[in-house]
C-alpha cells in the first residue's frame, strides 16, 4: 500500500469524510493538521498550490480534496491506487 498523506483541520467536515472513506478502505495514512500551526499550512500551500483542506496524496499522486477522492471511489479507481 502506498504512503497516504492528508492535510486537515480539526473542524473540517470534508476532512472527516475523507478520513472515514480511507478508514473504511483500511488504508493507513499520515494526517497533518494545519489548523493550529501556520507554518504547516504554508508548507501545504507550497506543495499543493491550494489553500483548502483536505489535501490528499496517495504516493506521489496529488489526489486533491474530498470531492476528487470520492470521485475516484465512484469510478472504481480508488482501490487500485490503494493497491487493495
Amino acid at each position: 500500500m502506498p504512503e497516504i498523506l492528508i492535510y486537515t483541520t480539526t473542524i473540517c467536515p470534508y476532512c472527516i469524510m475523507a478520513k472515514r472513506l480511507l478508514d473504511k478502505k483500511g488504508a493507513a495514512y499520515t494526517e497533518i493538521n494545519v489548523g493550529t500551526q501556520p507554518e504547516l499550512r504554508e508548507a501545504m500551500m507550497q506543495k499543493t498550490r491550494r489553500r483548502t483542506v483536505p489535501q490528499i496524496y496517495i504516493g506521489d499522486l496529488h489526489v486533491g480534496g474530498f470531492d476528487e477522492l470520492y470521485a475516484l471511489e465512484q469510478q472504481k479507481k480508488l482501490d487500485p491506487l490503494l493497491a487493495i
